[in-house]
């Protein structure tokens, strides 16, 4: 019989034969503490091996590898097991040492340790079009050791996964400062807490090394960094494991306790966008300072007589006084105040890519440089006329610079929603020091941010409840509607979860945390929401598509436009009464191409998605609907079926035993007892009702400790079994007895008839093999529920019923709904097949559940669906997250996905058909009919307004209203005490 051990080997294993050290040698503790975790798991074909010694010498030849943790070998088939340290060794070393031992090796199967899975957040600075964005995205998916990024230009954030043993969040960030943007870290890791601490007392370098090295010892510290300039130190910990308090012990202690540390004052979350609007507006200040003079004395001055006559002033040759001020003027806009977009065209050229900037620059150069030309010309020969174009080299910098800050200035606020979330927290808390006895000995307020786990924390009425816990003492109403969108304040007594953010209204609770830092629910959402922000829609990728050849084509565009003109002048094509007084046929070709360059506008199409997906999933949030990004947005709109579980989502979910029938001749108390030691380990929302009912039976005691139920299994979509007592219980559905041949008597089938018939629901339990009794549950259909399947159905959606409950009760709850199509006695398998089946048939299919059951079908479906007050993991496998546990919000999630989508729609239309009209319009198409001719600075003005009104129209959202017909519906979560 083969056998692979691990650690302690069993009598019959090879010894342990002596290997390398696990890290190579001269390798740093850190580059080791970081190796830790991020072992993987290798199963190696070895042919050639004959008997035991052959399985000795590869384990020898692999164990002596440096970066092996664990190698066990089976001779019998043929294969070797290799638990390593990718960082130091690959499995093609692997393979090289078991061919060098003289068998042949090949990788069959690897498994990676979840640790080796990372991600981190990373603000990006300078992004001003799609290509830029897409730049940078390829630039990271590119090295090794990414499993994916993708980065949002309406956020400038990336997001990405990667392997944190092959590549680190710094070199991430060398990568997009190497591709041209400037790139900050925001977060590394979902689970992993990050605090900032200020030292005081520091006076050489080498104290803050001390002083990391000292908190790089604590468990639960993942990652420091050090800021000596500042006397920062940035800590990522798990929350789970440790707090910020104890980093400023460890701190305070260290050093002769001459160290101060204190939370690093927390920057403003918009710093960068506001350094950048007020950069911006300052530009288009100064820029409209040298604008104006230079647009008055060629646009409006030369009108005047006496101005005109000092203007036309000559100062040598042909030179005027009027070119030389324009020229004076126009060159500080052009090179300083411009230089942004130097700087940017020179990075995306470098990288093999054209954004905006190049358009603007080359744009802004032509009429530039074409002046200068001119006025060289006119100082050197007496006889040369010409017109300069200062004027719009001028203008169309200004007006980009007012269009880039009205952008930022909106797209600003399509992030609200986030900002609105972040504040809910308080910045202080009150901390409660207990003795042994639970008695309060001291209070001491605290910053909120140095909460940890288990501490007892005092809110009082009108205060904001500082973290997520349970309550420890007092009795209070809660206002939970801005984490959940439930109007209703809830009561809460001693044992009741809170959730941080929300505000206590009218008693003082002692508040033990149990979730701080990452874990919050706050934090949660926010991570949700913002993760959601930077997921493209699939609708995108025709943007993506577009930006990838849209500069490159436009320069085409613009030249030919340029060549065509400037060749139908030269040739006499066109009558020369065409041509303005003030300028030759070369100069009108130019104003053409320019216009052309600088009308195009890439910014529009890329900003057309994302920006209405942020306010969209932005007003989800603030109505309790967690929309997890562009994907789930898109598939909604079109969602055309819905499958609804029964349980916990057209019920209420708090069911109640109506009736009990025992067959055998055992006690209420006894038959109870082993029931609920049975289900008591299930989260089932009916198992929880059979164990609420036993502790009732056992009114002696107000928590009961249950007998000890082993070998306890769970048959997901039937029931469960243990061993209780030395009985083996059954618990479930009839299918359950009939695979454990369990026979169901006569009287019992007549009892689950009459259970069906009234909506209610059987639950058989078998002790030994043989029926002992049948209980019958109740769950109460959600107010509103038929309602909302028949506003559903008035706009087109179709809906079904899918439950693993029995034919009876799920035929009479879809009698009450009105639901027509059903399918009972499913198992979490059928419902997915179902779904699949649904959607073969052309169907849109939205799922909408609560339970472990449903997590196949809700991530089988188009769009899942997860109740609220359901589980973690069904939350986890959903699309969306329904947080007030309401069916209207089924309704309210479509019919925003379906506006935001119709603001996208109109966004692309804008942006397409501004383009589409823009360009020829630029070219020249209605010069020849009607002499009308687009000047270059209004072609940048349009193009600076078209991002702008993309932005405004995706704000529009925030006015979003749900459906009127909802209106009528007065829908209360029910509480079944």
């Amino acid at each position: 019989m083969s056998c692979i051990c691990w650690g302690g080997m069993s009598p019959g294993t090879p010894p342990r034969y002596p290997s390398m050290p696990r890290y190579p040698k001269g390798t740093s503790p850190e580059a080791a503490r970081k190796a830790k975790g991020s072992e993987v798991k290798a199963l190696f074909s070895v042919v050639g091996m004959t008997c035991a010694a052959c399985a000795g010498s590869v384990e020898k030849a692999v164990k002596r590898l440096p970066g092996i943790q664990e190698a066990a070998v089976d001779v019998l088939n043929n294969t070797a097991l290799v638990l390593y340290y990718p960082s130091f060794v690959d499995e093609d070393k692997i393979c090289e040492a078991i061919e060098n031992a003289g068998f042949e090796a090949k990788l069959m199967k690897q498994e990676t340790n979840d640790m080796t899975k990372q991600v981190c957040r990373i603000s990006i600075s300078g992004m001003t079009c799609t290509s830029c964005s897409s730049t940078v995205e390829s630039a990271l998916q590119a090295v090794h050791g990414v499993h994916g990024a993708q980065v949002a230009l309406a956020t400038e954030e990336a997001e990405v996964h990667y392997d944190p043993s092959i590549v680190t969040s710094h070199q991430l960030m060398e990568t997009i400062e190497i591709t041209g943007f400037e790139a900050k870290l925001i977060s590394v890791g979902e689970d992993i807490s990050k605090i900032e601490l200020k030292v005081d007392g520091i006076k050489v370098g080498q104290s803050i090394r001390a002083i990391a090295k000292a908190l790089e010892a604590l468990p639960g510290v993942q990652d420091i960094e050090t800021f000596p300039e500042l006397n920062k130190i940035s800590v990522s910990y798990r929350s789970d494991i440790i707090g910020p308090r104890t980093f400023i012990q460890t701190i305070e202690s260290s050093g002769s306790a001459h160290f101060k540390a204190i939370v690093y004052p927390e920057e403003e979350k918009d710093t960068n966008r506001q350094r950048e609007i007020k950069q911006y507006y300052k530009l288009f200040l100064w820029s409209l300072v040298f604008t104006i003079p230079v647009f008055l004395t060629s646009m409006v001055l030369m009108y005047i007589p006496g101005i005109k006559k000092l203007l036309d002033v000559k100062i040598v040759n042909m030179l005027t006084v009027g070119q030389i001020i324009r020229w004076e003027l126009s060159t500080p806009v052009q090179f300083i105040i411009g230089r942004r977009f130097y700087i940017g065209s020179y990075k995306a050229l470098r990288h093999g890519s054209a954004n905006m900037d190049v358009l603007i620059a080359l744009g802004t150069n032509a009429a530039y440089f074409y002046s200068v030309y001119i006025v060289l010309r006119s100082a050197n020969y007496k006889d040369f006329k010409g017109q300069d174009f200062f004027e719009t080299s001028s203008m169309l910098i200004t007006f980009i610079l007012l269009g880039k800050y009205l952008e930022i200035l909106a797209k600003g606020k399509t992030s609200e929603a986030i900002a609105k979330l972040m504040n809910l927290a308080p910045e202080t808390a009150t901390l409660l020091t207990l003795d042994e006895e639970g008695n309060v000995t001291n209070e001491q307020d605290i910053d909120s941010r140095l909460i940890q786990k288990n501490d007892v924390i005092k809110t009082i009425p009108g205060a904001k409840v500082a973290c997520d816990g349970s309550v420890m003492w007092g009795q209070s109403h809660v206002n939970e509607s801005m984490i959940t969108g439930e109007a209703r304040p809830v009561a809460k007594i001693k044992g009741d979860a809170v959730i941080g953010g929300t505000m206590n209204e009218n008693g003082v609770l002692h508040i033990k945390a149990t979730r701080v830092g990452s874990e919050s629910a706050l934090s949660q959402i926010v991570r949700l929401v913002e993760s959601a922000q930077m997921a493209k829609a699939p609708v995108q990728k025709f943007a993506d598509r577009i930006s990838k050849y849209f500069v490159p084509m436009v320069i085409i565009l613009s030249f030919s436009i340029w060549l065509a003109w400037f060749l139908a002048g030269k040739f006499h094509s066109y009558p020369h009464s065409w041509i303005p007084s003030s300028i030759d046929s070369f100069e009108l070709a130019l104003q053409f191409g320019i216009s052309v360059m600088v009308i195009a506008c890439p910014c529009a199409l890329g900003l057309a998605t994302p920006t209405a997906i942020m306010v969209g999933t932005g007003v989800g949030a603030s109505q309790g609907i967690l929309i997890k990004g562009g994907h789930a947005l898109e598939s909604a709109h079109k969602v055309n079926c819905i499958v609804f579980d029964k349980t916990g989502t057209l019920t209420v979910g708090k069911p109640v035993v109506v009736s009990t029938k025992i067959f055998n001749k055992m006690q209420p108390q006894e038959f109870y007892e082993l029931v609920a030691a049975t289900e008591v380990n299930s989260e089932h929302p009916l198992a929880k009702a059979i164990v609420d009912y036993a502790k009732k039976i056992r009114e002696d005691e107000e928590n009961p400790t249950w007998p000890e139920a082993k070998n306890f299994a769970s048959i997901t979509g039937q029931g469960v079994k243990a061993v209780v007592r030395n009985k083996e219980v059954i618990v479930g559905n009839k299918s359950l007895m009939l695979d454990n041949d369990v026979g169901v008597p006569e009287e019992a089938e007549v009892a689950l008839a009459q259970a069906e018939a009234l909506a209610q629901t059987g639950i058989l339990i078998a002790v030994d093999s043989e029926l002992a009794g049948i209980v019958a549950i109740s769950d109460p259909l959600k107010p509103g529920a038929r309602e909302v399947i028949s506003i559903l159905k008035s706009m087109g959606v179709r809906s079904i019923m899918v439950t693993g409950d029995n034919w009876g009760t799920a035929n009479s709850i879809a009698k009450e709904t009105e639901i027509e199509t059903v399918i009972a006695e499913a198992r979490p398998e059928h419902k997915a097949k179902k779904i699949n089946d649904l959607q073969a048939s052309g169907y849109t299919v939205a799922m909408v559940g609560d339970g472990i059951n449903d997590s196949p079908a809700l991530v089988a479906a188009d769009v899942g669906m997860a109740i609220g007050a359901g589980t973690d993991i069904a939350i986890e496998a959903a699309d969306i997250v329904l947080m007030k546990s309401n069916l209207e919000d089924v309704i309210t999630a479509i019919h925003l996905s379906r506006k935001t989508f119709s603001r996208i729609r109109l966004n692309y239309i804008w942006a397409l058909g501004y383009n589409v009209l823009g360009i020829p319009i630029a070219a020249g198409v209605l010069f020849p009919s009607t002499r009308f001719r687009l000047p270059p600075w209004i072609a940048g003005a349009a193009m600076a307004a078209s991002s702008v009104s993309v932005v405004c129209c995706s704000l529009l959202l925030k006015n979003y209203k749900r459906p009127k017909k909802l209106d009528i519906l007065e829908m209360h979560e029910v509480r079944v005490q």
